[in-house]
């Protein structure tokens, strides 16, 4: 069976490693779905990553493209791993503080327990460093 792969990507100048993110699952046989925020958009389109993948990618928490699928509930309850790369401050905080504000964050909201998360840090060294954001 194969093993579905959540990749959530945020707002961060390395949100273009995504792209070579997504290849590299897929060469390794993982199905990948793409969630991006607004702001990683500004980064790399949704477009490169849903070629990359092979599926469309998720932008809107309030976009269900199917009437009978919640996509941040589905999303979550098919996943085996969940990927935020890059975690930006943002992100990270809406994360900790259970925000529900966009696609990426609300799924993350919505996985089940058991569904493990990989957290990739990415910003500046002296927001990484900051006391708040090292406390999350």
């Amino acid at each position: 069976m194969t093993k579905r792969i959540i990749l959530a990507v945020s707002g961060s100048i390395s949100a273009y490693k995504a792209a070579d993110l997504t290849s590299r699952l897929k060469k390794k046989s993982y199905d990948v779905n793409v969630i991006m925020t607004e702001a990683a958009q500004a980064f790399i389109t949704p477009l490169t990553l849903q070629v990359l993948s092979k599926n469309p990618v998720h932008t809107d928490v309030m976009e269900e493209k199917l009437a009978d699928r919640i996509n941040h509930i589905d999303l979550g309850k098919e996943a085996d791993l969940f990927i935020v790369a890059p975690a930006s401050a943002n992100t990270i905080a809406k994360l900790a503080n259970g925000m529900a504000d966009n696609m990426l964050t609300a799924t993350a909201l919505a996985l089940p327990s058991t569904t493990p998360k990989l957290i990739s840090p990415a910003m500046n060294t002296k927001m990484y460093d900051n006391p708040l954001t090292r406390k999350i």
